[in-house]
């Protein structure tokens, strides 16, 4: 297991296994005895190619495994404890609890947005989704502050996403993610989607809310160049499994691994810019 620098831990996985479970096909194992440890303000990033298993612990970490259906991933070996809470076995009661105090931005988050609703009405829905009684002065309040943190104007509450660029939609979609004010943000490939004169927007806004508010964050993206410009710690994964942390220069500095190999190489074609795209190859496919 992985060490954390401090003794108050956000997430603490000890051989955490994820298995998807069909009526139409054999069970697969999608995380295979994971163990991590994240310390309560830390911004750690996870990587890896297509099916590699980042996006599947990303929702147990979120408090969304578990769940019914067959997209939904149920832990089938160790222990995940996010904020204080044990994951495995949790009921819909204390799984409610938990998805409270954690943010989570999914990989098609900004399609998510409703068409119907204006910017400000987007961002509010997880307040009245919390308490259809909430005060509507505090709710804009808290709309405008979280608005402003993502760096977009307030001008542009009261339109609808279709009238917003890729970027905007993006930002408008973490606003929401945070407007609870939650203690762990987990973003699932923030910059998918977005324009690549726009990605550095977004991570900068990601980055700066997690550094001005003290919350933790988790990042997913197959893109390595996202995660060296935000991260503090980077984890690889291959077939469900750790097989690399650490910051970019260790990882990349002797590597065994194929592909942390590969990450080496697309590193140094790119002269080790950090904000040109990084994709070793296999990661260009939706996890």
């Amino acid at each position: 297991m992985t060490s954390a620098k401090s003794v108050e831990l956000a997430v603490s996985a000890r051989d955490v296994s994820m298995m998807y479970r069909s009526n139409h096909e054999r069970p697969y194992l999608a995380v295979r005895g994971v163990s991590l440890e994240v310390a309560a303000g830390d911004l750690v990033g996870i990587t890896g190619e297509s099916g590699a298993g980042k996006s599947t612990l990303a929702l147990a970490i979120a408090g969304l495994a578990g769940g019914a259906g067959d997209a939904i991933p149920r832990m089938c070996g160790g222990q995940l404890e996010v904020l204080g809470t044990n994951v495995r076995g949790i009921g819909r009661r204390g799984r409610d609890q938990l998805t409270l105090r954690v943010g989570f931005l999914r990989q098609d988050a900004a399609e998510r947005l409703s068409p119907l609703l204006t910017v400000a009405e987007n961002v509010a829905q997880p307040i009245y989704q919390r308490d259809r009684r909430f005060s509507v002065a505090e709710a804009a309040d808290a709309v405008a502050t979280v608005i402003d943190a993502v760096r977009l104007p307030l001008g542009l509450m009261n339109r609808l996403p279709y009238q917003l660029s890729s970027g905007q939609r993006q930002r408008v979609a973490l606003a929401r993610a945070i407007v609870l004010e939650p203690a762990l943000l987990v973003a699932d490939e923030p910059t998918r989607g977005v324009d690549a004169t726009v990605r550095e927007e977004v991570l900068d806004a990601l980055r700066d809310l997690q550094r001005d508010r003290g919350i933790t964050a988790i990042v997913v993206s197959s893109d390595i160049a996202v995660l060296t410009r935000i991260a503090s710690r980077i984890v690889v994964m291959q077939h469900g499994m750790i097989v690399g942390l650490g910051d970019i220069d260790s990882l990349t500095m002797a590597p065994e691994n194929d592909y942390l190999k590969g990450l080496a190489r697309a590193r140094a074609a790119l002269g080790r810019d950090p904000i040109q795209t990084s994709r070793p190859p296999g990661s260009d496919r939706i996890p």
